[in-house]
């Protein structure tokens, strides 16, 4: 299918996924010549590259994050420190006002997860982030996947499933009444000559009490460009979709399938509009890997060089961890269906979808894993690819990479000139820098129907608050 059959396609968005640490998502491809994912302690890498992006027409980084390991392999920790799996593994939001002094439009999120910050601590810091980039911030919320990072931050285990996004709410709460009520628009004067900094009448205490938190307030910082950061999130679950569907402006997406993406991406849509919101005011963004030749017998042997490199076991510890199962002790070509462990169900399930003419085995993970959401061809071929995709529904791409900077550099010369070509990507202009938000969304703050907007200017009835 070409562009041609297509009439006034809508331009995409385009977002680098990454992570601050030497094996992301492609485990083995650091090894690559070219890979200078082993630079990632140096600032100068993740500058160069916002940059790039940036210069290339690409609307965000995103920075994805751990705060512990997702599980044991053959009982121990080793083969996640051998492999890099997610360690070593540095904080993303330390690097943004590296990147947003070097950039004007790229949009910066980070991840953070409810766990690792109190929300008052975690509001100012974005607050201070958000005036720093001149309302280029963006926050993935997220609620904790593993044992170890809830040990690291005091806890015995895990919380249950549902009861983190109890937990999640409480947190947005929190927040919402930080960012949104404890200043007024008019409260910051900075007036010389009165020798006032800032009206008292309306700057709020928020008096938080609930089940996890006491925050008094007020909010440390005045309202940035944004208020609120542009918020992302990728909950796969019922419940996890609900809470993106009432929070999420951006959800990010791994189906399989364009189908799928089509079917999840409506489903996320319809529980939005349940909670009194456009269907079209979440943005969905699919990830997916690309590998580009100048002919697709080049780019198949492109994918197989990359494939050499590519280390089975370590997918499988990797997933066996989002799982919460020890695969280390399963032989590689054991057929999945004999793991007789809690948590396999779902990926025997997607491991016979995906290879219905025989028995998968554990192997068949890191094999499927890798291959999802990847396209190998011509720039042309790519572009027809990801016309599909447009017409399932999504409105942008989380482009995963095999090497940085190289898959992003090979993309923006190789791959974005064929979108732009058909009106899948925007041209590049000089236009004057907006918000994060205003890029997606055409405004700077939340709309009125997204829930962080009842809490503007929420305690500006009270009483003048004494501090």
């Amino acid at each position: 299918m070409t562009n041609t059959e297509h009439s006034a396609p809508k331009p995409l968005f385009f977002s680098a996924f990454l992570q601050n640490t030497v094996s992301h998502l492609q485990h083995g491809a650091w090894t690559l010549p070219e890979a200078e994912q082993t630079r990632m302690n140096e600032v100068d890498l993740w500058v160069d590259l916002a940059r790039t992006l940036e210069a290339g027409g690409f609307d965000m980084m995103f920075f994805a994050d751990m705060t512990g390991l997702v599980h044991d392999f053959a009982g121990g920790i080793e083969k996640f420190i051998a492999s890099g799996l997610h360690i070593p593994c540095n904080d993303p939001m330390v690097l943004v006002s590296a990147m947003a002094a070097s950039t004007q439009r790229l949009g910066l999120a980070i991840t953070s997860s409810i766990l690792q910050m109190h929300p008052f601590e975690f509001a100012r810091k974005i607050s201070t982030l958000d005036h720093a980039t001149r309302g280029r911030i963006g926050w993935n919320v997220v609620t904790g996947m593993s044992d170890n990072a809830s040990r690291n931050f005091g806890l015995e285990e895990l919380v249950a499933h549902d009861e983190r996004y109890e937990w999640a709410e409480e947190y947005m709460d929190v927040v919402y009444k930080l960012w949104q009520g404890s200043w007024d628009d008019e409260a910051l004067l900075l007036d010389k000559s009165a020798g006032v900094v800032a009206d008292a009448r309306h700057v709020h205490r928020i008096d938080h009490k609930g089940p996890r938190y006491s925050v008094q307030g007020p909010h440390l910082v005045s309202p940035s460009p944004q208020r609120v950061p542009f918020l992302f999130q990728a909950g796969a679950s019922p419940r996890g979709r609900d809470f993106a569907a009432k929070h999420a402006e951006v959800v990010f997406l791994l189906a399989p399938t364009p189908a799928i993406a089509g079917r999840d991406a409506a489903d996320i849509r319809l529980r939005a509009e349940e909670c009194g919101r456009d269907p079209h005011d979440i943005k969905i963004l699919q990830g997916l890997t690309f590998v580009v030749g100048d002919t697709h017998e080049a780019a198949e042997a492109e994918a197989a060089r990359l494939d050499e490199t590519l280390d089975d076991s370590a997918y499988v510890a990797f997933a066996g961890g989002i799982m919460g199962v020890d695969l280390g002790f399963a032989d590689l070509d054991q057929p999945i269906s004999d793991l007789r462990q809690r948590g396999t169900e779902s990926v025997v399930g997607w491991l016979k979808q995906a290879i219905p003419d025989r028995e998968p085995t554990v192997r068949d993970i890191a094999r499927v894993h890798r291959s999802a959401g990847r396209i190998v061809g011509t720039p042309q071929e790519i572009a027809d690819a990801i016309q599909v995709w447009a017409d399932a529904g999504i409105d942008g791409i989380n482009i995963i990479n095999y090497t940085i900077p190289g898959s992003y550099q090979q993309f923006i010369d190789s791959v974005m000139p064929e979108l732009r070509r058909r009106g899948l990507a925007p041209e590049l202009d000089d236009a004057e820098p907006t918000t994060f938000r205003a890029r997606f969304t055409g405004s700077d703050r939340p709309d009125g129907r997204h829930p962080a907007h009842a809490y503007l200017h929420s305690f500006n009835n009270s009483e003048v608050d004494q501090t």
